[in-house]
């Protein structure tokens, strides 16, 4: 017969994982009696755990919603993912960095070493834009990348870019690289990694899921410091097209003949400002000239341009280009 103490964790791990268990089941899956399980649930609600129980032939027990938040059971997977999100959590911006870190030592403090070792190389910088969604990838993959990160060994690897010709699709090789690998950071819903390429002597940015590890990780590194110090600002700029501050390269700023509120909703890290009843004025960012004049566009709706001079040069650039098209359609592959 088991511990009193072992056999209420036991309990109460069975109870965390569905709604409903039947008294009978309880009991033969514990190997005890359905009067022990009664006892056992009193004791559990003498420690805060509110669970419900409906009498009957159906009847069983249940573990509800309580008024305060009572200790809790996770097994290793679910261990390991809370900490991978709390991290991730710090880096939010949403207030909450504080608590989460809190939580993530309390996690790690009583964590056993084996779950420990799993976390300890995982690094996580997530960068939210203002239309993010949620980040996926592969657990294996990013445990993978975490460890050669931690250990500072470079990384080897197959990478598949974005584009490809018509006859390379069906080549799943990839790439060949071998980078220095850094951190690990989301940005606009997927994971990137973010690393040291000496062949091309600089910072890179390579899409997780089109990494293909290759074994064995390559030789130890140095690590170098991420310019300026700061991981976020650093990815947030070269995605925006720029070694500089996280600022968009291009900036200017329009006078649309649309409301504040019907333009706010789509100006993502735009600025709106009313300009009358039915106006507003919008400055944006790009990477380009031409991609902020397109993003203008897109509002389809009379404007006037405040400036700079090489907004407007953009318009009339976009305008000859469309101008000049014939609205024929080429065929795929073409």
């Amino acid at each position: 017969m088991v511990k009193t103490s072992a056999r209420l964790l036991a309990l109460l791990s069975m109870l965390q994982t569905r709604r409903d268990w039947s008294g009978e089941e309880l009991a033969a899956r514990l190997d005890i009696s359905p009067r022990t399980i009664r006892r056992d649930v009193d004791r559990l609600r003498e420690l805060g755990y509110p669970i419900t129980a409906s009498k009957g032939r159906d009847g069983g027990y249940r573990l509800d919603a309580g008024s305060q938040m009572p200790p809790l059971l996770f097994d290793d997977d679910q261990a390991v993912a809370l900490a991978v999100a709390l991290q991730a959590a710090t880096a939010t911006g949403a207030g909450i960095g504080e608590a989460a870190t809190r939580a993530l030592n309390t996690v790690r403090q009583v964590m056993p070493a084996r779950l420990r070792q799993r976390i300890t190389p995982i690094r996580v910088s997530a960068i939210t834009p203002p239309d993010a969604r949620p980040a996926r990838a592969d657990g294996g993959l990013l445990r993978t990348i975490s460890a050669a990160i931690h250990a500072f060994e470079e990384l080897r690897f197959d990478y598949t870019p974005a584009f490809r010709s018509a006859t390379a699709r069906g080549d799943t090789g990839g790439d060949r690289r071998q980078v220095q690998p850094r951190h690990l950071v989301t940005w606009g819903g997927r994971w990137y990694l973010l690393a040291w390429e000496a062949e091309r002597d600089d910072w890179q940015t390579f899409r997780v899921d089109r990494i293909s590890p290759r074994s064995p990780n390559g030789p130890r590194f140095t690590p170098r410091e991420v310019p300026g110090g700061d991981v976020d600002s650093f990815v947030t700029s070269r995605f925006r097209g720029s070694d500089g501050p996280a600022e968009w390269p291009c900036r200017g700023e329009v006078i649309l003949d649309l409301p504040a509120a019907s333009v706010a909703p789509f100006a993502h890290d735009g600025v709106v400002e009313e300009w009358g009843a039915d106006r507003c004025r919008l400055t944006l960012g790009s990477w380009s000239w031409v991609g902020l004049a397109s993003a203008i566009g897109r509002f389809d709706a009379d404007f006037e341009v405040v400036g700079p001079p090489e907004l407007e040069e953009a318009f009339r650039r976009l305008a000859r280009r469309f101008a000049g098209g014939d609205g024929r359609t080429r065929a795929p592959g073409c």
